[in-house]
């Protein structure tokens, strides 16, 4: 469980990292997919299923959030 929770670290870090050409809208629907994969597999016991619904439940969360106004 700790190799996975440092390599879910390592893809936040990268996946972060390469929002610099972005928009505000993008960056937070890739920010949700990824707090929202990551627990969902936590909160899903590490299944594949339960990570990807949590992706996308983050994701359209995100997106929702930094919609402009």
């Amino acid at each position: 469980m700790k190799t996975l929770n440092v390599l879910a670290a390592a893809v936040l870090f990268v996946v972060l990292s390469g929002c610099s050409g972005m928009t505000e809208q993008q960056r937070g629907t890739a920010t949700g997919a990824v707090i929202g994969g990551m627990a969902g597999n936590i909160l899903g016991g590490g299944g594949g299923l339960e990570t990807a619904a949590g992706a996308v439940a983050g994701g359209v969360v995100g997106h929702e959030v930094t919609k402009p106004k």
